[in-house]
């Protein structure tokens, strides 16, 4: 057998890593769903399989070079996120498992304080919720923000934690939201944040060290590697000190005859109970360094030019009208959503999958409560009354190009 650490598959010349899978004459407009895959995971798990073995759970040759894997890229990605010395990166199944894990390690008494205008995975979980609306501007989040907590402080427990769990660009309408701002806001109230990076992370750098976040969540399938694996990084103190999310092999450090005497794990394993996903791991990592070393100034600002080539498109088309919490210039990563007036957006989806061979998504984007305000204000600012109750998705990527857009904005012109 040769070493543990040789690799097995060659790495491709002239390809570029960030390439992205697909089908030809498909047209994937549907990343912020799940982004296809990138080149680089699926080579990292090519590589990586004539190896894959047991994690922490063996001596032999597969086990140590699996074992090996997953912790670089545990650390990988930790670089990548930007985390502390002290900061742990806890693997997840997703971003919504990620954002369960949290909330069931804050501590009692915790008050959660969130806008209304947050995913499912960042509205649902949290105890003790003060839920704010959602803001026209991200400055007026800023000073809703800077009331609720200040109130919040006023109360009989004046050093009771508090977190504030929002997102950091909206799956609905790709409006990013000023994370640093809120970070600044939340610590001079004493209070930590929690960051849905679900949908920055694969567009702009999340760096927690510079900007002062305590958490952040991931999907890896919205960042080029759908290998069914998240991250929660952040601060230790809190994960440490709550009960394992997972109770079982590999969160304990020992057992004894009494099932109730258990020592459990600090670290990341406390959380990370069973066999884990090694090869979403290594697929994550492979992105994550991928981007790293690529020059992520120029990736976004391809992506802003198509979406300007995108949102005027469909701004010149005038039976669509397009969703939007702050106002029309408000910086956003590559989403857009926007209904088809007297069209329902089932149908329109369907017909543009048939038809044009456009993949899309429809509905109200697991963001129910936020999906229907903007559904409504769109209505009112369009003065339009024959407006769907539920809306389109276009979203971009590494693999867009602007004949992707020119494609589904040709089809909505036919489809009038």
């Amino acid at each position: 057998m040769g070493s543990v650490l040789a690799p097995v598959v060659p790495t491709p010349t002239g390809a570029d890593p960030l390439d992205v899978l697909g089908v030809p004459d498909l047209v994937n407009l549907d990343y912020a769903a799940t982004a296809p895959c990138a080149r680089v995971a699926a080579d990292a798990v090519a590589e990586l399989l004539p190896w894959y073995g047991s994690v922490h759970r063996g001596a032999g040759g597969l086990s140590q070079r699996s074992t090996l894997a997953y912790e670089r890229a545990r650390q990988t990605i930790g670089d990548f996120l930007g985390t502390r010395p002290d900061d742990e990166v806890i693997f997840t199944r997703n971003t919504t498992d990620a954002l369960n894990l949290l909330a069931r390690a804050v501590p009692a008494g915790t008050s959660v304080v969130t806008f209304g205008g947050e995913h499912h995975a960042n509205l649902l979980p949290w105890p003790n919720v003060v839920r704010l609306p959602v803001p026209a501007t991200p400055d007026a989040a800023v000073r809703a923000l800077g009331e609720a907590l200040g109130e919040l402080r006023r109360g009989s427990d004046r050093s009771a934690p508090i977190l504030v769990a929002v997102t950091g660009a909206s799956n609905v309408t790709g409006e990013c939201w000023p994370t640093e701002a809120l970070a600044t806001v939340a610590h001079r109230h004493g209070a930590r944040i929690a960051v849905d990076a679900a949908q920055l992370a694969p567009h702009l750098p999340v760096d927690l060290a510079a900007s002062g976040i305590d958490y952040v969540a991931i999907s890896g399938h919205k960042l080029y590697a759908p290998f069914g694996t998240g991250v929660l990084a952040g601060r230790a103190d809190w994960l440490d000190a709550a009960p394992p999310y997972l109770v079982g092999g590999g969160a304990t450090l020992g057992v004894g005859n009494a099932t109730h005497d258990v020592r459990w794990a600090t670290g990341p394993g406390r959380h990370e109970a069973g066999t884990p996903n090694l090869l979403g791991a290594v697929a994550l990592a492979a992105v994550c360094a991928a981007l790293d070393a690529a020059d992520r100034g120029e990736l976004y600002a391809r992506e802003q030019r198509l979406l300007a080539r995108l949102r005027d498109g469909l701004r010149a088309l005038p039976h669509v009208v397009e969703l939007r919490t702050f106002g029309a210039d408000a910086p956003r990563v590559g989403i857009v959503s926007f209904v088809v007036a007297g069209r329902d957006s089932a149908e329109v989806a369907t017909e543009l999958g048939r038809r044009y061979a456009i993949g899309l998504r429809d509905g109200l984007f697991c963001a129910h409560p936020l999906a229907r305000r903007l559904l409504t204000e769109a209505a009112d600012r369009s003065g339009r009354g024959d407006l769907p109750p539920t809306a389109l998705r276009a979203s971009i990527g590494l693999g867009s190009t602007p004949a992707h857009v020119d494609r589904l904005l040709d089809a909505l012109a036919e489809l009038r």
